[in-house]
């Protein structure tokens, strides 16, 4: 079992509602998701966790199963990174969801590395560490499980696949 942490930047009492912790990014100058998992790295190092899951935060439909099916391919594939994926209709190929991910603690010193040398796109660093695509199915009549909620037609969007 493990913890959930909010990665979050500037005032964290405004997520004072969900009473998690909120920790923010351990790097300097709003670096991009990869600083946030650095942070997420930095806290479970020092709690004593292996592994970190990351997941974005306006995606309501993100497989409940998601960190036991990205473990278990980690761990079949002795992979240090796992990245969720799906296949996309519209493109016609599989798509990485870089910021679903598995990522082993022990990767710390070389993300921090690569954050300081510019490495800003989470694929590009995940690739170069060996990292793996772990598909997940998209149903007929079931919403994208990495649909994400930018915009108020995106929300309506996502109002309408829940009650659906």
């Amino acid at each position: 079992m493990g913890a959930i942490i909010l990665n979050a930047n500037g005032d964290p009492d405004r997520f004072s509602e969900y009473k998690l912790p909120v920790v923010a990014d351990s790097k300097d100058g709003f670096l991009g998701p990869l600083a946030g998992v650095l942070a997420a790295m930095d806290m479970a190092a020092r709690d004593g966790f292996d592994w970190v899951a990351s997941v974005a935060a306006d995606t309501p439909f993100f497989p409940i199963d998601l960190v036991s099916q990205l473990r278990q391919a980690a761990t079949r594939e002795s992979a240090p990174v796992a990245l969720a994926a799906s296949y996309d209709k519209a493109a016609g190929r599989m798509m990485r969801h870089p910021t679903f991910g598995l990522w082993h603690v022990a990767l710390r010193d070389a993300l921090d590395q690569a954050l300081e040398d510019g490495v800003r796109k989470i694929v590009r660093w995940t690739d170069a560490v060996g990292g793996i695509e772990v598909p997940f199915e998209t149903g007929e009549g079931f919403p994208d499980p990495f649909f994400n909620v930018n915009t108020p037609d995106e929300l309506r969007a996502a109002e309408q696949m829940r009650n659906c």
